[in-house]
C-alpha cells in the first residue's frame, strides 16, 4: 500500500488524466468522455475532478464527479474512475473517490449516483439507487446502479437520472 496524496485536478493535469484513463480502460471512450465533460460548462464543476498522486507526484488515480439531474433536481454522477494498471488494488482509486466525495460534501452537494461494480462502491456508502426511487435512463442491473446521499437532512429526489449530454456520445 502507498500513502496516496489527493488533490483537485488543475489545467496542467489534463494530459496526465487522459493518460490514466487511456491506460485503465481497453478503449479511449472513458478518456474521451472526460475531455467532453471538461468542455461542457453545464456538466463540469471545478474542484470535483480529483486525483490520487504517488509520493513522487505522478498522477496515478482519477475520480470525476459531474452534474446530472434526478428528475429536475441537481445531483452528481461519479464517472469515470480510473487507476494506472500498475497501481490498481493499492488504494489509489479509493483515495480519489473518497476525496471526490469529501469535496462534494464540502460544496454542499446532496446526492451522487454511480453505475459501477456492486462489490466496489458500497465501501463508500453507495446502495442500490432503486431504494430511493432513482432509475437509470437505460436498462441496467439493479445492483449496479447506486446512489449515495451526502446530506441525510435533505430528502433524496426520486426519478430518472438525466446525465450530461457527453454521456450519450459514448
Amino acid at each position: 500500500m502507498t500513502d496516496w496524496t489527493t488533490r483537485p485536478e488543475t489545467a496542467a493535469d489534463t494530459a496526465a488524466v487522459r493518460d490514466v484513463n487511456l491506460a485503465a480502460f481497453p478503449t479511449p471512450a472513458e478518456a474521451d468522455l472526460v475531455d467532453a465533460l471538461r468542455a461542457d460548462p453545464t456538466a463540469w464543476i471545478d474542484g470535483l475532478s480529483l486525483l490520487a498522486t504517488a509520493p513522487d507526484g505522478t498522477v496515478t488515480g482519477h475520480a470525476l464527479l459531474t452534474r446530472c439531474h434526478i428528475g429536475d433536481r441537481p445531483a452528481l454522477a461519479l464517472a469515470p474512475c480510473a487507476v494506472l494498471p500498475a497501481a490498481q488494488r493499492t488504494g489509489a482509486g479509493s483515495a480519489a473517490v473518497r476525496a471526490a466525495l469529501d469535496a462534494a460534501r464540502a460544496r454542499g452537494e446532496h446526492l451522487v449516483v454511480v453505475l459501477g461494480h456492486p462489490a466496489y462502491y458500497p465501501r463508500f456508502g453507495f446502495t442500490p439507487a432503486s431504494r430511493f426511487g432513482i432509475r437509470a435512463p437505460f436498462e441496467v442491473p439493479d445492483e449496479a446502479m447506486m446512489a449515495l446521499p451526502l446530506d441525510d437532512a435533505r430528502p433524496v429526489p426520486a426519478g430518472t437520472i438525466r446525465y450530461a449530454a457527453a454521456f450519450g456520445a459514448f
